[in-house]
């Protein structure tokens, strides 16, 4: 489905575009932007330096070798030494490696730079290289024959001669555009907005034909330099939605999410990789080069300019190239440079008509855009338009609404909002509790509020939704006290005295929660393995409480230990009335060898089987399912220091799953032989909303402190 224009520049932009020639603008204002590459990146990467590279990709055919032949997924070095210093492709250098043929022996290498010529192929290579014969993808290779030295350059007569020429002419083209997709890549890992600018230049002057992948790196690059700086796409965190674009105007150098590095991996193909990038570059000292490089604001409207270009192209009839997300991503991410909410919007409004399926990142430009311009009720609009397009938003997102409805004193909106964060995030960040304090310190926020509610209705509604909210809107009027508390080892707030809330877990989400984590982990186990333990579980349960081995056993040890492994065992079962001992789940590993021969292991071994509470997971098995699994079925405590983020706890439901967890682990750590165990909060961490209208709302602590110490908001009415 065609597109309408998005974009026409200005006639005052229209000096920044660039002649066809080497001398645009872009020319100078490059040296402004990044510094020249590490010559061992340059060596690893197999590029050309930066001064070459700004030509395009004709520059390669006069440093000396015939074009740099860069094949993905194929281990060859064309450009290599002789290319860099001007020699021939046989002027004494070693020729590369190339699929097809036997690696040379170690040290070949220096061997042909002495020209010698080492083993049984000194014949086949000298051949090969006085015929000069290359094969390259995408060409028929030589027949294995005593002519086949000629047989790469015979020719039949009549269609045969047009079929190869006609091969070698698409070979050619296919690596023109390998060689673009290389150079374009680094140009992204580097944050090189100009020198990828110029390699599309060139790149449509020869007539070289650019796929998906191609543009979508541009439009990354240009969509950030319009931001205010230049986000290299292989470092930092990739996050998502509104984390992926961090702050126009900000100078922080601090990294945040990418945009290219998510999805671009082939023409025609993206694919999610929202996991943590922490890979910084270093420059030859070894020291850190900034994640984010700030730009100029004539670098800003030039790549701005220049990306509407290449989008124009990109879409036109004669590219006729597929639309991907992360192309109009990019397109929205630079109608926010312009302050264009409306624009930002409606990219995403044409994702949903061209079957493309917007993502949490898709509408942080939009959203923000309409924020930061104090349009509050266009990005309500946009965040409704996310909940129906199935993309929920997050706190980065959350804390944007929040900030313009605070600063719009909108009593409404942020009330409603309070409510997102207690079911989305649970708590608040130190910047969300700044916002809320700003809020409650209004002198808006005393005059909302009902003076007279039914008090029976605000009870049911409480004991409705399993406790900790009502939902029914502000209570009370006047002036609002706010103070920094605690909560005591009974779960009642030390500045006000009122006893916080344990919500309750709905026993059809537990059992429903039990079954979708069975099904995942039959999905990655051996079948039979989790039916066994299944079986064995149902025989020998309930149990009190579930430990995790490894992560006990593994506590300050490079091997495992079972005396705390035990320790831990005998503290726990003193908890219940039963005294039996936790089931242990370790994987079978960690049971045999040398170590476990010792008597004391033995024995502790033993015990714990004749009390069947110990299960050792086969061979290539992840012990996290089976543990888990046991805690949830057994609706039991579960000791481990594990705090459940990896890929296996991505994969469960977001919403329940962090609410179980509170309620059922136990965290421990030891000093010299004894054991301290956290047992779960005597309340629900979350914020909570009381029947009088009161507030307390839980600030997100550093790691590994205790609950004692977390910090809360307790916000009640002055009257």
């Amino acid at each position: 489905m065609a597109m309408a224009p998005l974009f026409v520049p200005p006639p005052h932009l229209l000096f920044l575009l660039p002649a066809t020639t080497s001398s645009s603008p872009a020319a100078s204002l490059r040296r402004l932007l990044l510094p020249p590459l590490s010559c061992h990146a340059r060596q690893v990467l197999d590029v050309m330096p930066q001064g070459d590279r700004v030509a395009g990709p004709r520059a390669a055919e006069g440093a000396g070798a015939k074009g740099a032949t860069a094949q993905v997924g194929v281990a060859t070095r064309e450009a290599g030494t002789a290319g860099r210093h001007g020699r021939g492709r046989h002027g004494g250098g070693a020729r590369p490696w190339r699929r097809g043929e036997d690696r040379p022996a170690r040290g070949g290498q220096h061997a042909a730079d002495d020209g010698e010529v080492q083993g049984t192929r000194r014949g086949g290579d000298l051949k090969q290289r006085r015929e000069g014969r290359r094969w390259t993808r995408g060409e028929t290779q030589a027949r294995e024959s005593g002519k086949a030295g000629n047989s790469g350059r015979c020719q039949s007569n009549g269609s045969g001669g047009n079929a190869s020429r006609k091969g070698k002419k698409k070979a050619k083209g296919g690596e023109n555009e390998v060689k673009l997709r290389v150079e374009l890549d680094m140009c992204s890992k580097r944050g090189d907005v100009i020198g990828a600018i110029n390699l599309y230049d060139s790149a449509v002057k020869e007539g070289i034909k650019m796929g998906q992948h191609h543009y979508s790196v541009l439009l990354y690059l240009c969509s950030s330099a319009a931001l205010g700086f230049v986000q290299p796409a292989k470092s930092g965190n990739a996050g998502s939605g509104i984390a992926s674009i961090g702050q126009l105007h900000s100078s922080s150098t601090q990294s945040v999410g990418n945009l290219e590095g998510d999805d671009v991996q082939s023409e025609g193909h993206s694919e999610d990789q929202e996991g943590n990038k922490t890979d910084l570059f270093a420059s030859d000292d070894g020291t850190e080069k900034p994640s984010r490089i700030p730009v100029s604001d004539e670098l800003r409207e030039y790549a701005r300019t220049r990306g509407f270009e290449i989008f124009e192209k990109m879409r036109s009839e004669e590219e006729k190239v597929p639309m991907n997300e992360s192309a109009l991503t990019a397109v929205a991410r630079m109608a926010m440079s312009m302050g264009n909410g409306d624009m930002a919007f409606d990219v995403v409004k044409q994702m949903k008509d061209q079957g493309i399926a917007p993502k949490l990142r898709s509408y942080g430009p939009a959203l923000t855009a309409f924020c930061n311009s104090g349009n509050v009720e266009k990005a309500f609009e946009v965040e409704a338009h996310m909940l129906e397009s199935g993309v929920r938003p997050e706190e980065p997102e959350l804390e944007t609404l929040l900030k313009a409805s605070v600063a719009a004193q909108q009593g409404d909106k942020v009330y409603y909002l309070l409510h997102k964060f207690r079911t989305t995030v649970r708590q608040a960040s130190s910047t969300t509790a700044k916002l809320l304090e700003d809020w409650f310190q209004s002198p808006t926020a005393s005059k909302v509020g009902k003076r007279k509610w039914d008090s029976g209705a605000i009870t049911k509604a409480i004991e409705n939704n399993g406790g900790g909210w009502h939902g029914l809107g502000w209570l009370g009027r006047g002036k609002w006290t706010i103070s920094h508390s605690h909560i005591d080892r009974n779960g009642a707030c030390l500045a006000c005295g009122e006893k916080l809330t344990i919500i309750d877990l709905d026993p059809k989400e537990t059992e429903d929660f039990a079954t979708l984590v069975a099904k995942l982990a039959i999905k990655r186990e051996r079948r039979s393995n989790f039916d066994n333990f299944q079986k064995w579980l149902e025989k020998h349960g309930p149990f009190d409480a579930v430990v995790d081995g490894a992560n006990v056993g593994l506590f300050s040890h490079k091997h495992i230990s079972l005396s705390k492994i035990n320790i831990v065992a005998d503290v726990i079962r003193q908890r219940f009335q039963s005294r039996k001992l936790p089931l242990i789940v370790v994987h079978n590993r960690h049971l045999t060898g040398e170590r476990m021969q010792k008597p004391s292991n033995r024995k502790l071994v033993e015990k714990w089987k004749l009390s069947n509470a110990i299960y050792a997971t086969p061979t290539g098995s992840n012990d996290d399912w089976y543990w888990l699994y046991a805690a949830i079925r057994c609706k039991c405590l579960m000791v481990t220091n594990d705090e459940m983020r990896d890929h296996t706890f991505q994969l469960l439901e977001r919403d329940f799953f962090p609410k179980w967890k509170e309620r059922h682990q136990v965290r421990f750590n030891f000093e010299d032989s004894c054991v301290t165990l956290q047992m779960p909060p005597p309340c629900s961490v979350v914020i909570q909303e009381s029947e009088n209208g009161q507030w307390h709302i839980p600030v997100v602590s550093e790691e590994g402190s205790l609950e004692k110490d977390r910090t809360w908001l307790c916000v009640t009415r002055r009257n």
